[in-house]
């Protein structure tokens, strides 16, 4: 998802920033509330980009956790702006709430704490930054019609013969110019 990569946590601030210019003495970051507050966080704040978060799934693939960017969406998908968990829910609850959008989370290593977040989160991105959600729907269709002007050219390249294929002219390089000092 390509909004999250403008997106970040900062540890010890609550929220969720937009990355809005990184340089040499830190980052500058605006706050997704209705105050917009910049601010420049230093190098030694610890910046979370989302699209480099994941939640640990306990299942016999090779990757042992699934992008948060996946997780969000199958939130939309299943509740869309009707959340019905609250994120100060009994812990039965958020694991519930947790096990209805992705059944195979590990339940060991993925803490209450964590399903709070994501849900703050994802309340947070649909009011402030609702094209994390847009985007996402029309990636597919966007997919599907790159691969097929792809597969095109290739069809049409495979289909003209050797013989008939173009060929690029080699032109010589000019020589260098030397000059002689006596």
């Amino acid at each position: 998802m390509e909004p999250l990569k403008q997106i970040a946590n900062v540890a010890g601030y609550s929220g969720l920033y937009r990355i809005l210019k990184p340089g040499r003495a830190g980052v500058i970051v605006e706050s997704l509330d209705e105050k917009k507050a910049k601010t420049m966080m230093g190098p030694t704040a610890r910046v979370s980009v989302l699209s480099d978060i994941s939640i640990y799934v306990d299942d016999d693939s090779e990757e042992q956790s699934i992008s948060l960017g996946q997780v969000l969406l199958a939130i939309n998908e299943k509740y869309g702006e009707t959340l019905t968990v609250d994120p100060k829910g009994s812990n039965d609850e958020l694991a519930d709430f947790m096990a209805s959008v992705v059944p195979t989370y590990d339940r060991e290593r993925v803490r209450t704490t964590d399903i709070k977040k994501l849900i703050t989160w994802y309340g947070i991105l649909r009011q402030f930054a609702p094209e994390v959600f847009e985007g996402a729907a029309d990636a597919p269709a966007e997919e599907a019609v790159a691969e097929s002007a792809v597969s095109d050219e290739a069809a049409a390249v495979a289909e003209t013969p050797a013989d008939e294929a173009p060929v690029a002219e080699e032109k010589e390089a000019p020589m260098a110019a030397k000059s002689e000092k006596d």
